[in-house]
Order: C-alpha cells, then sequence, then structure tokens
C-alpha cells in the first residue's frame, strides 16, 4: 500500500499547525513527514518510513531547537517597580499577614506590603523592599 496520502496529510497537518501557533512546535513534524513522503515515494515500506519520521524527528528537533530557543526565550523585561528591590522604606499601617493588611512608603510611594517571614511589623518601622508580585512590595524589618 502507497503511503503518500499519510505523510502528505501529516505535512498538511503540521505546516499548518505551525502557521497557527507560530511558536516552532511542529515544523520539526513538518520536515520529518516530507523526508518520509519521498522515503514512500520511492517505495520504502511502512515501517521503514516510521523510522525516517522518528529519526528526521528526533534528529532537525537536537540541531536546530537549541539555535531557535535562544530566539524565541522570553526575556523579563523589568519595569520601573523594580528599582525599588533593596530600597528602604517605612511602615504607615501595621503589615499583617494573617489579616491581610499592611502598607508602606517607598521613595514617596504608597504601596501594599505583606512580610517576608511573615512577622507582624508595626508602623513607623524600617523596612527593606525584598521582592515584588502583583501590585504587593514583600519586605523583611530594617530595624
Amino acid at each position: 500500500m502507497n503511503y503518500l496520502i499519510l505523510w502528505a496529510c501529516v505535512l498538511v497537518g503540521m505546516v499548518v499547525f505551525e502557521v497557527v501557533t507560530t511558536q516552532l512546535v511542529a515544523i520539526w513534524f513538518a520536515l520529518a513527514s516530507l523526508v518520509s513522503l519521498f522515503a514512500s515515494l520511492f517505495g520504502a515500506t511502512f515501517t521503514v518510513q516510521c523510522v525516517i519520521f522518528v529519526v528526521v524527528t528526533i534528529i532537525s528537533l537536537a540541531l536546530t531547537r537549541p539555535f531557535v530557543k535562544k530566539f524565541i526565550t522570553n526575556k523579563a523585561v523589568p519595569t520601573n517597580a523594580d528599582r525599588n528591590i533593596g530600597e528602604i522604606g517605612y511602615v504607615i499601617n501595621t503589615i499583617d499577614n494573617n489579616s491581610f493588611e499592611g502598607r508602606v512608603t517607598v521613595d514617596g510611594i504608597d504601596w501594599a506590603a505583606r512580610s517576608i517571614d511573615g512577622d507582624v511589623i508595626e508602623t513607623g518601622s524600617k523596612i527593606v523592599v525584598e521582592r515584588i508580585e502583583g501590585v504587593k512590595l514583600i519586605v523583611s524589618n530594617a530595624d
């Protein structure tokens, strides 16, 4: 039995999937199905065609994925808020993680805050900004 139609359908399906996703997830399968289609055209058995498909997929993935990954890796884009990490501020409303309360001021800006270790930090205490989670500063006591 000739498997040209099977490999042609796999090839078209992978190309369509690649175009729709634009994430370079199916291009290797499309290439492998093209090579398998040629193998079918030249009379290779279905088992050989499947082995070719698997081997070409693995080889093309191994050779190109690290190169492609460099270009599609999402790089974190720092925001202006990141400049507050490591800054000193003051508690303006007592920080109590259990009651989900607490506000600090850092560089004159009022922020919701939580304690990094769960300790209650009283109003007027000096704090250090450890990290930012959403719109909350995670702080530690600097006193």
